[in-house]
C-alpha cells in the first residue's frame, strides 16, 4: 500500500486543519465577501458558510466595528496585526461579546485576509479556574498550618477557662464562659478549613444531575428558602455528569443558600435552576496532560440586588464575602470541589440578576444512581 496521499486527500485536508481549529476562522476577500468558515465560525455567526459566502462580512458585525478597519491596515501593510477585547456585541452576535482578533493577509490571492477570533469569556473563564485553583491551593497550606498550630492551644485554653469557671464568682464566670465560646468559634472555623487540606483524589461516578438539584431543591424548600419561589428549566437528554455526588450536593446546596439570602425578604424573590449542553470549551486537568470537555452547564439564578462588580473578579477567593457575619470560605470550597473535578465555576451579576455557572465533564456512562433513564421535565414549572 502506497504511503502517499491522493490529490483529493490532498485537497481536502487544509479544510480538515481548519475545521478542527476550536476558535472561529474566515477567509475574506478583496471584496469582504466571507469565501471560507469553518465550523466554529458558523456557531460563532449563527450562520452556514454558504449564507456567510453571499454576503459582506460588515453585514455580520456591528456598524463601525474596529474589525474593518483592521481589515483595511492589513491590506495596506501587507502584516499581521492582532487586536486584544474587541467589542462584536450586536443583537445578532449577542451581548458581551468580547473578542481577540488575529488578523492576517494571505499573500497568493491579493487583498484577502484571513481572520481568527479568540472569544474573550473563554480566555476569562479559564484564567478565572487557574487564579480559583490557586486560591484553593493557598488555603490548603494555611488549612493544614491552622490544624497543626492552633488546635492544640486552643484545646489548652478552653481546658484551663473550664478549670477556672469552678473556682470563680458570677462575675468572672462570664469571662470563662466567653473564652471557651470564642475557643469553640475559631475551632469551628479551623475545622470548616480542614476541608481545603483533603487533597485525596475525588471518587467519582457517572451521576445523573437532575436528581441532585432536586435533591437540593427539597432541603432548601423545607429550610432556609421556605419563602422562596424556586423553578428550574432542565434539559432532558444531558447526560450524566462524572463526579462524586454528595459533594455536588455541597457545591449546589452552597450556590442556593447564597442566593436565598442575597434575595432575603424580597417578596417577588425566585431561584432558577437550569441544566444546558454548551459544546465547545476545553479545559487541561491540573497535574495531567490531558485536556477534558465540559459541555455540561448547570446553573443557579436569583433576582436578587447583584454582587458588586469590583468583588466578583475575587469572589471564590478566601475570606472574600459580602456577608456580615460570613466566613468568605464557601465559595472558595466550591471552586475546590469543581476544580477539582475538572470543572469551571464563575459568576455573572447585574441588578437583580446573578447567576452562578458550572461547566462539567460528562461521563460516557449510566448514572450510579439512575441505571435506567428518568423522565425530567424540560420546562419551568
Amino acid at each position: 500500500m502506497s504511503g502517499k496521499m491522493s490529490d483529493d486527500t490532498k485537497a481536502a485536508l487544509p479544510m480538515a486543519v481548519l475545521n478542527a481549529i476550536q476558535n472561529p476562522v474566515v477567509l475574506v476577500n478583496e471584496s469582504g465577501l466571507v469565501t471560507f468558515a469553518n465550523w466554529e465560525a458558523e456557531a460563532f455567526f449563527g450562520a452556514s458558510a454558504n449564507h456567510l459566502a453571499r454576503h459582506d462580512i460588515s453585514t455580520f458585525i456591528p456598524f463601525g466595528s474596529p474589525l474593518l478597519t483592521l481589515i483595511e491596515q492589513v491590506r495596506e501593510r501587507r502584516a499581521a496585526v492582532n487586536e486584544y477585547r474587541v467589542d462584536l456585541s450586536s443583537p445578532r452576535l449577542g451581548a458581551d461579546k468580547l473578542v481577540d482578533l488575529y488578523v492576517a493577509p494571505v499573500l497568493s490571492e491579493p487583498g484577502s485576509v484571513v481572520i481568527v477570533f479568540q472569544e474573550r469569556s473563554m480566555a476569562d473563564k479559564i484564567d478565572r479556574q487557574l487564579t480559583h485553583r490557586a486560591a484553593a491551593r493557598s488555603v490548603t497550606g494555611l488549612a493544614s498550618m491552622l490544624a497543626h498550630e492552633i488546635k492544640n492551644p486552643l484545646s489548652g485554653i478552653r481546658g484551663a477557662a473550664q478549670l477556672l469557671e469552678s473556682s470563680v464568682n458570677d462575675e468572672d464566670r462570664a469571662l470563662t464562659r466567653l473564652i471557651c465560646d470564642e475557643t469553640d468559634r475559631i475551632v469551628s472555623l479551623v475545622d470548616r478549613m480542614e476541608v481545603f487540606s483533603d487533597e485525596r483524589p475525588v471518587d467519582r461516578h457517572p451521576v445523573n444531575i437532575h436528581s441532585i438539584l432536586d435533591h437540593v431543591k427539597a432541603v432548601a424548600r423545607a429550610g432556609f428558602a421556605r419563602r422562596i419561589r424556586i423553578t428550574e428549566n432542565y434539559d432532558p437528554s444531558l447526560p450524566p455528569v462524572y463526579a462524586n455526588r454528595d459533594q455536588l450536593v455541597q457545591v449546589f446546596l452552597n450556590l442556593v443558600k447564597n442566593a436565598a439570602e442575597a434575595i432575603g425578604d424580597k417578596p417577588d424573590g425566585e431561584i432558577m435552576l437550569t441544566t444546558a449542553y454548551r459544546p465547545g470549551i476545553r479545559l487541561s486537568v491540573a497535574g495531567t496532560r490531558e485536556k477534558i470537555s465540559l459541555p455540561l452547564e448547570f446553573c443557579v439564578h436569583d433576582n436578587g440586588p447583584g454582587v458588586p462588580s469590583d468583588l466578583v473578579p475575587h469572589l471564590f477567593d478566601p475570606f472574600i464575602t459580602t456577608k456580615t457575619n460570613g466566613s468568605g470560605l464557601g465559595l472558595a470550597l466550591v471552586a475546590k470541589i469543581i476544580g477539582g473535578h475538572g470543572g469551571i465555576v464563575e459568576c455573572d451579576s447585574q441588578t437583580s440578576r446573578t447567576i452562578f455557572r458550572v461547566l462539567m465533564p460528562a461521563s460516557k456512562g449510566p448514572t450510579a444512581e439512575d441505571p435506567e433513564p428518568i423522565a425530567v421535565k424540560g420546562k419551568t414549572r
